[in-house]
């Protein structure tokens, strides 16, 4: 049976890197990052709220095809919000997918500075475009806020916490809530 992984997280807390790895280690899995998608949308930046609503919408017809090829698709992405969630969760069902919704935390406190350190050494387009597009520490934290809150509504939702410079124990927490 395929899974559906959704790895939630502030920025900085490693979603990318672990999706990575997973994606390495399970063969024809779907490292479905929406912020690279909407990068392939030309001159996004002119209108960054539709171009959010595309790529939300091509990860999802993305997730169906490869969900459908009995393939595994993981999804490394904030989301503050429940919409696509739901709509994700909704999608393993249709297609006969486990859904595992997994959020990386770590301290707001650590979050705050991880990420001034990633964008200090940002080589990534994708964490480039956070600096740019985020808003400064305030906006961060507000995004912390409203994560930590929609995980409290979400009970199927499993916490990994997360440390810099811990990448293997990250890991092994996302395998280990991946077990029924």
């Amino acid at each position: 049976m395929p899974r559906l992984i959704v790895l939630n997280g502030p920025p900085a807390c490693g979603k990318s890197t672990l999706a990575r790895l997973y994606a390495d280690a399970h063969p024809l899995t779907l490292n479905l990052d929406i912020d690279r998608i909407r990068g392939l949308l030309g001159a996004w930046r002119d209108d960054a709220a539709k171009a959010g609503t595309l790529a939300r919408d091509l990860a999802v017809s993305m997730a169906r095809t490869h969900l459908a090829a009995g393939c595994d698709v993981i999804v490394p992405q904030f989301l503050g919000r429940p919409d696509l969630l739901e709509r994700l969760e909704a999608l393993a069902g249709e297609t006969a997918a486990e859904f595992h919704e997994i959020v990386l935390l770590d301290t707001k406190e650590n979050v705050l500075r991880r990420f001034a350190d990633r964008t200090r050494a940002a080589v990534e387009p994708e964490h480039v475009e956070a600096h740019e597009t985020l808003g400064g520490p305030e906006r961060l934290a507000e995004m912390y806020d409203r994560l930590v809150a929609l995980v409290a509504t979400r009970p199927r939702a499993k916490v990994v916490q997360t440390s810099a410079g811990r990448i293997d124990a990250a890991y092994q927490g996302l395998l280990r809530s991946l077990v029924p």
